[in-house]
């Protein structure tokens, strides 16, 4: 038994308390994975985590982390590591989305937006692969959002950190080609989670139940990049690119 355990695949996901890490965290539990699971709220997890074991999940190891932290980002790697065996997976999915036009949006708003989604995945993403060259072997995955590809109104701080996302996970891949290491880039569009539920509009949104799944779906595909869901956000993106800014600065 704990050697059928041991052999089910790992999958570590940051910001799992809520939105898209939780509803992830709950798929991947379906499909027999083993969980690691962080997040700033503990008490959260802890609650979540009979439910994944009860969904079919062998393990889930759950600990409380803030992303901006980095000396804990690595601390709370090891413990995982070393409660699974090994990381396999490793989803850099923690964010928040802070909106408002530049000069209007509160400075320290932004500043949290650039700390969590930006420095946090940074320190995620170098602790994942200090495992996972260990290992020899990994699956990198950053969730970054269709807002990566142009910047909108009311959008400034959050677009520039998933472009940021998007940018540096490039470079990852590049970095890592040829090896055993894969780096997988999900860019999701209007999914229902608490992030984007105050919105004044929220175009083509899908469930969450549904938006878990079809990241699960892509993530076990291995794919290098994605928009989530693929219709119709893969033409909405490459829209955004060469709309003229005429057009961009009525969109909200």
């Amino acid at each position: 038994m704990e050697q059928t355990k041991l052999n089910a695949p790992s999958v570590f996901i940051t910001g799992a308390s809520s939105g898209l890490g939780q509803q992830m965290a709950i798929e991947f539990a379906r499909r027999g994975y083993r969980l690691a699971l962080t997040a700033r709220r503990l008490d959260v997890l802890q609650a979540l985590q009979a439910e994944l074991l009860q969904a079919g999940a062998p393990t889930v190891f759950v600990a409380a982390l803030d992303v901006t932290d980095s000396a804990a980002v690595a601390q709370v790697f090891g413990q995982a590591c070393t409660a699974l065996g090994r990381l396999d997976i490793v989803v850099a999915n923690a964010g928040i989305g802070n909106h408002g036009r530049i000069g209007q949006l509160p400075l320290h708003l932004a500043h949290a937006t650039m700390a969590t989604n930006v420095l946090g995945f940074i320190s995620t993403v170098d602790a994942a692969m200090q495992h996972f060259r260990a290992q020899g072997r990994g699956h990198l995955v950053g969730i970054s959002s269709v807002a990566a590809f142009r910047g909108l109104p009311g959008g400034g701080a959050y677009g520039a950190s998933k472009a940021a996302v998007t940018n540096y996970l490039e470079a990852l891949r590049a970095e890592t080609r040829g090896s055993g290491i894969l780096v997988t880039t999900l860019s999701p569009g209007f999914i229902d989670t608490p992030l984007n539920r105050g919105a004044k509009s929220r175009p083509f949104v899908i469930p969450v139940e549904k938006g878990g799944r079809l990241l699960v779906d892509l993530i076990e595909r291995r794919v290098q990049t994605a928009t989530v869901p693929a219709w119709p956000w893969a033409l909405v993106a490459r829209l955004l690119m060469v709309l003229p800014i005429a057009i961009t600065a009525r969109l909200r």
